[in-house]
């Protein structure tokens, strides 16, 4: 089923960015990826919107850290990128759906999740944050899930996923330490986009239950943009909630 984009009336602008910013989106063939592309190219302030993913060029694979390093590398001199969003993730795939029990942990499944919702972010922050301004205001975010919140967990299940949303929280904390010494006024953050209608979401919640991914895509980015400098290394939900470790 085809997502909702935002109309020319209806996209979000990051008032807090200079005018001729520059952005990336990272998962940019997913509903929210999309749909975060779809804003931010619709954003008159914007000098440049490019999404990346696996058949992209350049391309980023998850799986694959030779491909992300050398796109950072290739897109470095087209920088300094303001806006970097990393958009894709796994709740569920050919390893089965998310674990409801101890005894349906398994090697493969845990592996899977972890490479495509923690090791494969790690890389991109690694690679990707020093494309961010020196100088000046930043935005890197991450989405993450609420259901990785380990203070909030009041219902137990999906452990793999939990867990790999709870270990690259701790990874945008820490990378934000240290981009901060380098980079003053960047952001990094770990947002939940909640319930949102995509292929991601649709076998536990059916096809219409949650939000169009235009819709949280731009929650998402008026989140962003209201973010001050000390507010790096947070998570927040759509709602500018802040969320619980």
């Amino acid at each position: 089923m085809s997502q909702a984009q935002p109309t020319a009336t209806s996209f979000t602008s990051l008032q807090s960015l200079p005018d001729g910013y520059r952005a990336l989106v990272i998962g940019s063939t997913g509903a929210i990826g999309s749909a975060f592309l779809a804003h931010l190219q619709a954003d008159p302030r914007c000098a440049l919107a490019v999404g990346l993913g696996r058949h992209t060029s350049p391309a980023v694979d998850l799986d694959d850290e030779a491909t992300i390093a050398a796109a950072a590398h290739q897109l470095k001199a087209q920088g300094p990128w303001h806006c970097i969003i990393h958009a894709a993730g796994l709740l569920h795939g050919p390893h089965g759906m998310p674990e409801k029990r101890l005894g349906q942990l398994n090697y493969a499944q845990m592996e899977a999740t972890f490479r495509i919702n923690t090791l494969g972010p790690a890389l991109v922050l690694a690679h990707f944050a020093p494309l961010l301004p020196k100088q000046g205001r930043g935005l890197l975010v991450v989405l993450s899930a609420k259901v990785g919140s380990i203070g909030d967990n009041r219902l137990g299940g999906w452990y793999s996923y939990r867990a790999s949303k709870a270990a690259l929280n701790m990874l945008v904390k820490t990378a934000s330490i240290e981009v901060a010494r380098t980079h003053p006024q960047a952001v990094l953050v770990a947002l939940h986009p909640g319930t949102v209608n995509s292929a991601l979401s649709a076998p536990f919640n059916g096809a219409e239950i949650g939000r169009p991914a235009a819709d949280a895509a731009g929650d998402m980015l008026r989140v962003l943009d209201g973010l001050a400098p000390e507010e790096t290394g947070s998570f927040y939900a759509y709602s500018g909630a802040p969320l619980p470790w």
